[in-house]
């Protein structure tokens, strides 16, 4: 059993602080860590972070009836609270009963958007209520409270998977990314999504042209016919959109390195036609496809017609849509922000 010593005020401030901190950037980096067995530790973590704020409540909640007796501004500090309470509660629902939607948004919808509305906040209430760090903060006691906390945190976690497992709760199916199944083999039913600056384009097929850029090359320029007539590659892959779903479908198209080669420098551009863009590694080239159908039929347009990418391992904001353009270019691909900024 593992036994809580609670920490003075000012220790409890500081160790919701590096909490919050932690389970925001892990959270952040689960959406950029693709299908590898990393996703899996990220998620972990992330939810013993989050756990880890619920064990410090008791003795926050201490420290706020004090605060609320002072003559001071609570208005920033109380909507900070909530903002907080409300996206763990969400997050834990999404980690629990699934891909719950009312009105079409769903609770990772909730528990991503109050998670970047906190950030702000965060920095309001910390600005307002600073806690210099001291010598004491790296005391054996604060290490062993932090190692109890931790503990308890992590029993917790433990003890959520465990229920969920238990009772068969829709949790208990979703993917190490925290993504559930939705209509895998059946792309009719697999869900439409784009980054949230763009639209689904109009494109014209007779006038279609996909523009390939290689090193010490003139331009390729392959009409929706060509392409069609070289899409022999068949490839059964995961789409795993950070909106929370996952999906395998069968896509057949033309392997990347058969027009590009493999690169041994820069990056592998991939552009769209509304203007988002993502680059690859060179070595990504053979495992990259441009995808012209899914599940034996042509893409919808909202699921990225005339050709779309696939990036497996990759979580669905690199499987560009609406591809227009491919190239090498002198960029490093790890230059870019690691999520898109259009």
């Amino acid at each position: 059993m593992v036994v809580v010593v609670p920490p003075p005020s000012r220790q409890t401030n500081l160790a919701l602080l590096l909490l919050l901190a932690g389970a925001f950037v892990t959270g952040w980096l689960a959406f950029g860590v693709g299908a590898w067995p990393e996703s899996r530790v990220v998620a972990v973590v992330h939810g013993i972070l989050g756990l880890g704020i619920l064990v410090l409540v008791p003795w926050k909640a201490v420290i706020v009836r004090r605060g609320l007796r002072r003559r001071r501004r609570h208005a920033p500090a109380v909507a900070f609270a909530v903002v907080v309470a409300v996206g763990l509660f969400a997050g834990i629902v999404h980690a629990t009963l699934g891909p719950l939607e009312v009105s079409g948004v769903s609770a990772l919808d909730v528990h991503v958007a109050l998670a970047v509305v906190a950030v702000p906040l965060l920095l309001l209430h910390v600005v307002g209520r600073r806690q210099r760090p001291r010598t004491t903060d790296l005391s054996r006691r604060t290490a062993l409270r932090a190692i109890a906390i931790g503990g308890t945190a992590a029993l917790a976690y433990g003890a959520v998977e465990a229920t969920t497992s238990t009772a068969h709760l829709p949790g208990a199916r979703r993917r190490a990314t925290g993504s559930y199944e939705v209509g895998s083999g059946a792309p009719s039913t697999m869900p439409v999504t784009q980054w949230f600056t763009d639209a689904v384009p109009r494109v014209d097929l007779a006038s279609f042209q996909l523009l390939v850029t290689r090193p010490g090359a003139s331009t390729l320029r392959l009409s929706h016919s060509e392409l069609l007539a070289m899409s022999g590659a068949t490839r059964s892959e995961v789409l795993d959109c950070t909106g929370g779903w996952w999906a395998e479908q069968t896509w057949r198209g033309v392997p990347l390195d058969a027009l590009l080669g493999t690169p041994d420098h820069g990056s592998i551009a991939v552009r769209s036609m509304t203007g988002y863009t993502r680059h690859f590694p060179p070595h990504d080239a053979p495992a990259l496809l441009l995808a012209t159908q899914v599940g034996g039929a042509p893409l919808s347009p909202g699921h990225g017609a005339p050709v779309r990418l696939v990036a497996p391992g990759r979580r669905g904001f690199w499987w560009v849509k609406w591809v227009e353009q491919v190239s090498v270019e002198p960029q490093p691909w790890w230059s870019q922000s690691p999520f898109p900024l259009q």
